[in-house]
């Protein structure tokens, strides 16, 4: 099993990723370079100057006529031994001087002219003179024997300490700037570029935030989004077409199914009437007055879903007077009172006039099967566009308030009836642009309001 790993940051990760590159090329074009100008001796070469003035200097001691005269030190043997044109000039103030190999006669008396300069290096004119000739490097040190001007063009072989300090110098003076300028750069240019690589994922975004069930045939567009992203795009616009088929084929199941059920239950209520009165006729009767509006409402929804909105302007309080006078039968036989309260003026929407009444319908049926089978069930039409159905009886939970919308969904798993009754109402109710609510009714039980948009008038 794969570990989960949590979302990243794109423009972070290809910033640092982006800066270890570029420091990687870097430091290995520093190390190139510097290979390069070791081999040819330009810059880091491979003997230094200032190495033979520091074996000197250590070397250096005065003999028994206070003369200059050099320690056979280590460092001196290996000098001699790895440098065969070594050459050497010292002088002191006293106007004593030692020198060693062959000295340009250039260099042989300029000493005396430089006593109070601590340090030079002496070049030649460069296409006057002979390039070939070598710079010779004038210090002033303390030494044992005192104070000593040392002048050499002899350049002694580089110690691994100083290469390390000049390769360090020289990373620090062109890799390191470089690398803070290119690092910049990449953090103020790549998410610029991200965000704008990926400023069509933000319409597309958009589009997917905006799919919705009732709204089928949606798909996400691929213009202005990156290659690498066409393939997920397009998987889930693939995704979206298989859903929406297998909708389709949900929706002929159920609009067919309900389209048979018609005939059996017309057939079922005329043989119910031929029964002798009685409260198994009653239940029976109940029971299939159910299924029938039930299989209605699942016509209505097929209905509406395919034609969008076939609305119309209807009157609230006409829809209320006639889903009471068809109800009132039923609701006597149960032991109920049925009561309608409604105002004399009409209160007009719009929406399809039989598909309501038929959600209307459902929730009084509701109510007289669940209810104590005594006191009233109330209708009532209110302003600005509402129908309130009220009982007696036990109630709705608060905590399942919010469940019993939900297909299959019973209070008790002895409860007659499939749970879709209350599912198909909301149904009915969204596909109008309205809201169904369940609360406490005000002489106990429960009370369902369907409130549907107010008519505008022009």
């Amino acid at each position: 099993m794969s570990k989960h790993e949590d979302p990243y940051c794109l423009r972070s990760r290809l910033s640092w990723r982006l800066l270890s590159l570029q420091a990687a090329l870097l430091v290995a074009l520093v190390a190139v370079v510097v290979g390069a100008l070791c081999a040819s001796g330009f810059v880091l070469a491979e003997r230094d100057e200032d190495r033979v003035i520091d074996v000197v200097q250590h070397a250096l001691a005065r003999d028994t006529q206070g003369g200059l005269t050099l320690r056979s030190t280590s460092e001196l043997k290996q000098l001699r031994g790895e440098t065969p044109d070594l050459w050497f000039l010292v002088r002191d103030r006293q106007g004593h001087s030692l020198s060693e190999g062959t000295v340009p006669a250039e260099f042989a008396a300029i000493g005396g002219g430089l006593d109070q300069i601590s340090q030079a290096r002496l070049g030649w004119q460069l296409f006057e003179d002979d390039p070939r000739k070598p710079a010779a490097r004038l210090k002033r040190v303390d030494t044992d024997a005192g104070n000593v001007q040392i002048i050499t063009a002899t350049q002694g072989r580089l110690t691994g300490a100083k290469a390390l300090v000049m390769t360090s110098l020289a990373f620090l003076g062109i890799a390191l700037p470089g690398l803070l300028l290119m690092g910049t750069a990449t953090f103020i240019a790549t998410p610029m570029i991200v965000r704008r690589a990926f400023r069509g994922l933000d319409t597309t975004a958009d589009q997917a935030r905006r799919i919705d069930i009732h709204q089928r045939g949606a798909r996400l567009s691929v213009e202005q989004i990156p290659l690498e992203v066409v393939p997920l795009v397009t998987a889930v616009n693939d995704a979206l077409t298989r859903l929406d088929q297998g909708y389709a084929r949900h929706k002929r199941f159920v609009a067919d199914a309900a389209h048979e059920l018609r005939t059996p239950i017309a057939i079922l209520n005329t043989r119910l009437e031929s029964l002798a009165p009685g409260p198994d006729k009653i239940r029976l009767q109940e029971d299939t007055a159910r299924l029938a509006t039930l299989a209605e409402q699942l016509l209505d929804i097929q209905r509406l879903d395919r034609c969008g909105h076939p609305f119309a302007r209807f009157d609230l309080v006409q829809l209320a007077q006639s889903a009471a006078a068809d109800l009132a039968p039923l609701a006597i036989a149960a032991g109920y009172e049925l009561a309608l309260d409604a105002p004399a003026t009409p209160i007009e929407t719009i929406g399809d006039a039989a598909a309501l009444e038929r959600a209307l319908t459902n929730l009084v049926q509701n109510a007289i099967q669940h209810g104590p089978r005594r006191g009233t069930i109330g209708i009532r039409v209110s302003r600005p566009a509402s129908i309130e159905v009220t009982d007696e009886g036990a109630g709705i939970p608060l905590d399942q308030r919010e469940h019993i919308f939900e297909p299959f969904y019973r209070l008790t798993p002895v409860d007659r009836g499939a749970g879709l009754g209350l599912n198909m109402v909301r149904e009915i109710v969204l596909l109008h642009g309205g809201h169904v609510s369940v609360a406490d009714g005000p002489d106990g039980g429960a009370s369902f309001r369907i409130s549907l948009p107010q008519v505008r008038e022009n």
